[in-house]
């Protein structure tokens, strides 16, 4: 029986006034000139040598004023405090969950770092201990922000805005933790119909967008709602576009996202996982992002 097999070019894919592959994002290795040292201050994943400051990590240029860094492409995420980030319960021990945030060590979630139900504001008595497995449980994912770091390295995170919490329905997929870019918020209701959460520590958790009620305290979690087909398409169409602009090292925000869903547009949500469309949207997506850099 003969199997229909599909064939692009690249000139039917790319067109020709977009940058070539290799102008996607600028990636230096271990020992590349990044700048003359005298004009520059060397920051994290640098080192001076022969009066120029060269990479000591395969990782992506990061300047801040005269300070260079080059955060490395695989790495386990830094914390800082004030990042959003989303985790998911490993243990539930004394007055405390621990949660992995992708980090090197276990991030803490203190009982008195949570909103009751209700939104109650009070002293943790010993039967909201006794409670705990009824809040979250292991296996569970939430949205927190990082409160403090610990002497060892280690993050204390916080659920006390009803913006964070537990999260109910939707696709999780981790990738490179410098690839999000920072922004003032990190939770997107997207004019496609999906909500997506872009957590600092390399965590994405996509969901259908809902109005929940905040009357919970941020433990609600409705399983039983069901979701549309069509909402589980442009789910599964937004995971892809992620993986797409994560795989050709495209730094994910809002606008980047969107650009790249309205780019896959023209795919079926299944030939989104074809290396060549990955290449072709993130190409295309760059080149937007380009454009309206320039205006």
């Amino acid at each position: 029986m003969a199997e229909n097999i599909c064939i692009s070019l690249a000139v039917q894919r790319v067109s020709s006034s977009v940058p070539p592959r290799g102008q996607l994002c600028k990636l230096f290795s271990p020992g590349e000139i990044i700048f003359p040292q005298s004009d520059f201050m060397r920051g994290h994943g640098t080192y001076p040598e022969d009066d120029v400051l060269k990479a000591s990590v395969a990782g992506v240029m990061e300047q801040i004023g005269r300070l260079i860094s080059i955060k490395p492409l695989k790495s386990r995420y830094n914390g800082e405090v004030g990042d959003v980030v989303v985790g998911r319960i490993l243990e539930v021990t004394q007055k405390r969950w621990k949660v992995d945030t992708n980090s090197r060590l276990d991030s803490i979630l203190l009982l008195s770092s949570v909103n009751l139900p209700g939104g109650e504001l009070r002293r943790r008595s010993a039967e909201d201990e006794q409670m705990m497995r009824k809040y979250l449980i292991e296996g569970d994912l939430i949205s927190a922000e990082v409160q403090s770091i610990y002497a060892d390295g280690s993050l204390s995170l916080h659920t006390r805005s009803f913006t964070y919490g537990k999260l109910s329905q939707g696709i999780l997929i981790k990738v490179c933790p410098a690839l999000i870019k920072r922004s003032k918020t990190h939770f997107h209701n997207l004019p496609c119909g999906a909500s997506i959460i872009l957590g600092k520590n390399g965590f994405v958790w996509i969901s259908p967008t809902t109005a929940d009620s905040n009357s919970s305290g941020g433990f609600a979690q409705n399983l039983d709602q069901k979701v549309g087909k069509a909402d589980r398409e442009v789910i599964a169409r937004l995971r892809n576009c992620v993986l797409a602009l994560a795989t050709n090292k495209i730094p994910l925000y809002s606008t980047s996202i969107l650009h790249a869903f309205e780019e896959s547009e023209k795919y079926l949500v299944s030939e989104l996982l074809n290396p060549e469309s990955m290449l072709d949207i993130a190409i295309l997506t760059q080149h937007k992002i380009q454009m309206t850099e320039d205006l």
